[in-house]
């Protein structure tokens, strides 16, 4: 074993580690040196964090929300604003327009306060940020469901957060 693997060995050893103390929900991926963690959410019930360690960085990435259906221009506007204030990460989009969190850090980093503040930056841009995102890209999508929902008598339980901008294309409430 060179150096280099050893030391991505030693990394490996401690996000697992991390991932078990943290009692984090976590499985290896698809290719060498890839996790696949689950952070529980709030706004957006969980988001799925992939981490690849390699000998001098160490990749994330975790989807945030699909590509928008509507105000593409507002949508993207906000993104770029919170990329300002986001720390190790940013949003970034791949080819079909759907959102990401991306960033990398040493992999020598890879230590469990590291890893708490770095998946505290990724849940929060993933999860703090749902609604706002969804009500920018998918309220016509919204409000069609709104009122299906209401016409049949459905719950709108998922929805409640928007009722504010639903409610009233409805003409009724649950």
């Amino acid at each position: 074993m060179t150096e280099r693997e050893g030391g991505t060995a030693k990394a490996e050893g401690r996000l697992t580690e991390y991932l078990r103390s943290a009692d984090l929900e976590w499985e290896l991926g698809g290719r060498d040196g890839e996790y696949v963690v689950t952070l529980p959410g709030e706004k957006k019930l969980r988001t799925v964090v992939s981490l690849l360690v390699r000998p001098r960085t160490t990749s994330v990435s975790a989807f945030v929300i699909r590509n928008p259906d509507e105000n593409h221009e507002q949508f993207y506007r906000t993104l770029l604003r919170k990329n300002l204030r986001l720390t190790g990460v940013a949003y970034a989009i791949d080819t079909d327009g759907d959102v990401y969190v991306r960033g990398e850090i040493p992999t020598d980093a890879l230590d469990a306060e590291h890893l708490d503040q770095f998946f505290g930056v990724v849940l929060a841009a993933s999860d703090e940020a749902f609604n706002e995102l969804l009500a920018l890209g998918f309220l016509g999508s919204m409000k069609k469901e709104w009122a299906w929902r209401i016409s049949r008598g459905e719950s709108t339980k998922n929805l409640e957060p928007f009722r504010h901008l639903l409610e009233g294309d409805a003409g009724q409430s649950s």
